[in-house]
């Protein structure tokens, strides 16, 4: 996403300019802010890790269930289409689960493309618990991933169990994001989460 070193487009200068205004509102209020957002370089860095440890740990436990690896069972060129697919699904349960905690549901929450790689988003667009926050970060990860790798090796399925695989690594973002949250340590009252504008991440606000 936008950063100091491109130009912003509209959508992210306008959502740039509302974010500021919470802040500013926000720091009113007593609030100290602080930056939890992560560089992309390092998120497709340990994406890419995290693909080669699932491929490993998941065929891996397919073999020791079912005593066999067939991999002229996977159908390549429909799983790709099929993630292509479900990566806007991705983007929807981010959007669906924020929404459950947001004063204006769909109305807080902002979907779009990044031109450049033409990846759909998600942003949330006002801050949440931490609890909340990290359910609508995690739950593609569960849905998408998790469920049909467990699905696949139980029912002996190659496929269900690599479209797994990708679209648990295809969350390795979110992932870090949940980490560096759950790493975060403050002794204050009051903690919200908001999504960063332009970068991945977020922004932490206590008082």
């Amino acid at each position: 996403m936008g950063n100091d070193k491109k130009p912003l487009s509209a959508a992210e200068q306008k959502r740039l300019d509302r974010f500021e205004k919470t802040s500013e509102e926000l720091e009113q209020q007593g609030y100290t802010r602080h930056d939890l957002t992560i560089r992309m370089g390092k998120a497709n860095g340990f994406t890419l890790c995290l693909m080669l440890l699932l491929f490993v740990v998941g065929y891996g436990l397919f073999y020791l269930v079912h005593h066999r690896l067939d991999f002229t069972q996977v159908h390549y060129v429909i799983i790709v289409i099929l993630a292509l697919l479900l990566t806007v699904l991705h983007e929807l349960i981010h959007g669906f689960c924020f929404s459950l905690f947001t004063p204006h549901r769909f109305g807080d929450i902002e979907f779009g493309i990044m031109k450049p790689s033409l990846t759909p988003y998600c942003t949330c667009l006002v801050p949440l618990k931490k609890e909340h926050y990290l359910f609508g970060i995690l739950m593609p990860f569960i849905l998408l991933g998790v469920l049909p790798m467990a699905a696949g090796i139980l029912l002996g399925q190659p496929d269900v169990l690599f479209l797994g695989i990708i679209m648990a690594a295809g969350a390795g973002g979110d992932l870090l994001i949940a980490w560096r949250i759950l790493r975060y340590q403050s002794q204050a009252k009051e903690i919200i989460f908001m999504d960063h504008p332009t970068e991945a991440g977020c922004v932490v606000f206590e008082r």
